[in-house]
């Protein structure tokens, strides 16, 4: 009976995977917006570290066990969980990104850099420690690791997304929040079910449930729970500029930027004409970036263009 239910298991997981991977890469596809290229790579680590780190070990210790010695076996299994950890990692920094994103907010390069030093010298110091000592187990170190890890990282993303504010071009400031809901309750549901997991069978297939089921919910709402605003050719005709920031919910700031990008300036040229620095010119243009829906100054000048200019 246990054995069916692995299988089962085993196929409801694929079917997760594969459905959010796909709804993602077809909403990066539909809307061609910076917002979905971090959710799609989210999808793509976290199930990567499903089927490696975890399935990997159900297949380790049902299938390879009688081949190894108890010491090599168990070597093996510790391996192989550790290796599963970087996909994780990098699923957890496009989570930030997505929500980073989302909030109209924006992860500078040491920010990146910071989060992979500080996680990945983890795994190496883990790796070590667990070279010299046979005290502490992988499993309990890993388990431990990914529930403090994903309790902080999870709130994070959620917090910035539900403090967030205003709502965003594409998403509603309610949708927001029910987002940050949604990935804070996943977080609690793994989290209670890693702190009192230890051998119990039942557990395992419950926890590995909760992953693929709770990391599919982004691309599952997104995709079903909303309607995504879009900006369709001709709909800001008639816009005085005025309403057309008010509309995209443009600061003053940054509609002078607009602008000034309209009459074809560099950042450098901007900076120096409404004394700011350069870094404030490409954070402000970032921001409108997203706000708009754009990718590219050719794509904004052609937004202002459909209102006639300024």
């Amino acid at each position: 009976m246990l054995l069916y239910l692995v299988y089962i298991l085993f196929l409801i997981t694929v079917a997760l995977a594969a459905s959010g991977v796909i709804l993602s890469a077809k909403l990066q596809k539909r809307y061609d917006h910076e917002l979905f290229s971090p959710l799609l790579y989210y999808q793509v680590f976290m199930y990567t570290f499903g089927f490696y780190g975890i399935w990997g070990q159900v297949v380790i210790r049902s299938v390879l066990s009688e081949y190894f010695s108890p010491e090599q076996f168990a070597r093996v299994c510790d391996i192989a969980l550790l290796l599963g950890l970087p996909f994780v990692i990098f699923a957890w920094m496009m989570l930030l990104q997505f929500s980073s994103v989302l909030s109209d907010s924006r992860k500078n390069n040491w920010f990146v850099l910071g989060f992979l030093l500080i996680n990945l010298a983890f795994i190496i110091f883990s790796g070590y420690f667990l070279s010299k000592t046979a005290i502490v187990k992988p499993l309990y170190l890993v388990k431990n690791y990914f529930i403090i890890a994903n309790f902080i990282y999870a709130s994070a993303a959620a917090g910035q997304l539900f403090y967030s504010g205003k709502e965003s071009f594409m998403i509603s400031a309610r949708s927001k929040r029910n987002i940050a809901l949604g990935l804070f309750l996943v977080m609690l549901i793994q989290t209670a079910i890693l702190i009192i997991f230890s051998t119990q069978t039942y557990l395992a297939i419950l926890f590995i449930f909760s992953f693929f089921a709770g990391n599919s919910f982004l691309p599952i709402y997104l995709t079903y729970g909303i309607r995504m605003k879009t900006s369709p050719q001709g709909e800001l005709q008639g816009l005085s500029f005025e309403d057309f920031c008010q509309k995209f919910e443009v600061s003053p700031r940054e509609s002078d930027i607009i602008r000034e990008i309209y009459k074809g300036l560099s950042n450098k040229e901007i900076s120096e004409k409404l004394f700011i620095s350069l870094q404030t010119v490409k954070d402000h243009t970032h921001r409108i970036y997203i706000k708009t829906n754009v990718k590219s100054r050719a794509q904004l000048m052609n937004l202002v263009r459909e209102i006639g200019g300024k």
